[in-house]
């Protein structure tokens, strides 16, 4: 065995004592990071290579920094994006609403149909969207000057790499219970994962500690930024337009009924992340009663 799987070895250990719920996949992917090659190319790391660095980032991991502030990136659906401080780091439960919400603007017969992610974060959502559905027209919301210019950095990244993602998302400063009034009535999708833990609720560090608490705490039942996002979907869409918003596991009824008949919506449902959790409500906003 190397000497770096050996201290990989030592550190998946260490992880683990700390609390960390994937130790050994944390442990190799510092490694791969730090020495640059692959996660399976560990074991052709010479032992004369190992850089002492390592252990400063397993000791931060240790103190439950999340791991995509380590390495620099996460990712999301087909994208690798850039994180650090200040920005929500996506999650694999927001693809599964993601993954929705690029199947139904692929079903649009509309030749540029209109999307708007609030509250974007890290420019997740709307990259994507702009990745998968190449027609589309995506405009991303970010109040948080911090997370806004993890956006701007992504999105200008992937605009220069590649090239017809480039004009496909417009980033905008502002608070989405507001932003895009010139878009009032014509926007074919809205897309959230606004926060939504109830204030005082326990989390992990890695989540109370460094997600910006904007991304994470609204109101006492968690449901402020939920609601204004509901608000904000029948103001921007058009008739028979489509609404997605991510909740928690336990907030699928209470989101649910955000969404009535009363209000003028369709169709609302509530759907599954992939481990079988309620994870976000989809809504029609229907003809008769837009405008």
């Amino acid at each position: 065995m190397s000497l770096l799987l050996d201290e990989v070895a030592l550190a998946t250990a260490r992880l683990a004592d700390a609390g960390v719920e994937s130790p050994r996949a944390d442990a190799e992917l510092i490694a791969a990071t730090v020495h640059h090659v692959r996660r399976g190319e560990l074991h052709m790391v010479p032992d004369s290579a190992f850089d002492a660095r390592f252990w400063d980032d397993i000791a931060r991991r240790a103190a439950r920094e999340p791991l995509q502030h380590i390495i620099g990136h996460a990712y999301f659906r087909y994208l690798d994006l850039d994180v650090g401080p200040g920005v929500f780091v996506p999650r694999p439960e927001t693809e599964v609403m993601t993954g929705w919400a690029i199947a139904r603007l692929c079903d649009m017969d509309v030749a540029e149909p209109v999307a708007a992610d609030l509250g974007t974060g890290s420019g997740a959502i709307a990259l994507a969207i702009a990745q998968e559905v190449p027609r589309a027209r995506v405009h991303a919301v970010e109040a948080d000057p911090l997370a806004l210019a993890w956006a701007e950095r992504n999105i200008s990244r992937y605009g220069r790499s590649t090239p017809y993602m480039a004009h496909r998302v417009t980033l905008h400063a502002g608070d989405f219970r507001d932003a895009l009034g010139e878009l009032d009535g014509t926007v074919d999708l809205v897309v959230s994962n606004p926060p939504y833990i109830p204030v005082g609720a326990r989390v992990p560090p890695e989540v109370g500690e460094y997600d910006p608490p904007a991304a994470l705490w609204s109101g006492a039942d968690g449901l402020d930024a939920v609601r204004a996002v509901e608000r904000s979907a029948r103001r921007l869409l058009r008739p028979g337009g489509l609404v997605a918003v991510e909740h928690g596991a336990q907030q699928g009824s209470a989101v649910y009924w955000l969404f009535p008949e009363e209000s003028g919506w369709r169709d609302t449902r509530t759907n599954k992340d992939l481990a079988g959790r309620d994870r976000f409500v989809t809504a029609v906003w229907p003809a008769e009663m837009a405008g």
